[in-house]
């Protein structure tokens, strides 16, 4: 009986956390196909997203991103309506583990962060782990710790926020985005951020003996899965960061300006006038 009020409350939460900031939209930063042509299977795509719980996501983990994909190629007998096939496994707030379309995130901005070094095997085994996890619960746990810090600047000292996005109820069948793809990538043995040692004792004597405390217990437990977030992804020195538009073929010689005609060569003397080309 209380676990299905939780589980009610935790999903009326989730609705409302879920639901797109009015009038906010991310801005693209590459062209639709370019990001279609780029992508390989294992790539890791971060969003940034346009909901309520972005913004708490966001602030706690002070980055851009708040949402992560996994690009797994195309998954049979799932599709849109229209047909367009599911590429992407994620964890989704309201619905759990889905799949989803490549359109989905077209009008996001996003980055492409690719394992380096990955042989074809170990991507095959990384993409079946997230595809396995289809249908499985979002960690509601997670929904009321986050609920807690939806507050536009909640005073959370730095070095608790990790903790706060990470906290789950530890059940198989229940995670969130970021989680679910380091669990993914773990199953072969793959790093994510690298194992730091323990600090010498005597490496600051300003340091407090509790700040060095803190600081230790922080580098123990991020190599567990349920520690990462999505700018995790990003700041890794193992994932190659892939732009599309550098990636089909980059000439800034080819793009059309649209130049205001006091900003052009030999036009007006003002700080926004251009040198003839080849002067400087």
């Amino acid at each position: 009986m209380a676990r299905g009020l939780l589980d009610l409350i935790g999903r009326r939460l989730a609705a409302f956390l879920g639901y797109p900031i009015k009038g906010f939209m991310p801005l693209a930063t590459s062209n639709p196909a370019a990001f279609r042509r780029t992508l390989r299977r294992g790539d890791v795509v971060l969003v940034e997203g346009n909901t309520r719980v972005s913004t708490a996501i966001k602030y706690l983990t002070q980055s851009t991103w708040s949402h992560a994909a996994l690009y797994v190629g195309t998954i049979p007998d799932h599709s849109e309506p229209d047909g367009e096939p599911h590429v992407f496994i994620e964890a989704d707030i309201e619905e759990g583990v889905i799949s989803a379309p490549m359109s989905k995130y077209d009008c996001f901005h996003t980055r492409i962060c690719r394992p380096a070094g990955l042989a074809d095997t170990e991507t095959a085994k990384v993409c079946e782990f997230a595809l396995a996890r289809l249908g499985h619960t979002y960690d509601m746990k997670n929904i009321f710790d986050l609920m807690r810090y939806f507050l536009p600047t909640p005073p959370v000292p730095t070095r608790w926020r990790r903790r706060m996005i990470a906290m789950g109820a530890g059940s198989p069948t229940k995670t969130i985005c970021s989680t679910l793809i380091a669990e993914a990538f773990q199953s072969v043995r793959y790093p994510i951020l690298p194992s730091i040692e323990t600090m010498d004792e005597t490496a600051s004597d300003a340091e407090t003996a509790e700040a060095r405390a803190e600081r230790k217990l922080e580098i123990l437990r991020i190599r567990h899965h349920s520690l990462f977030v999505p700018r995790d992804f990003d700041i890794s020195p193992y994932f190659i960061i892939v732009k599309p538009s550098v990636e089909i073929g980059f000439d800034y010689r080819k793009l059309d300006w649209h130049e205001h005609p006091a900003a052009l060569p030999g036009k007006g003397s003002g700080p926004s006038a251009l040198p003839p080309p080849g002067n400087t």
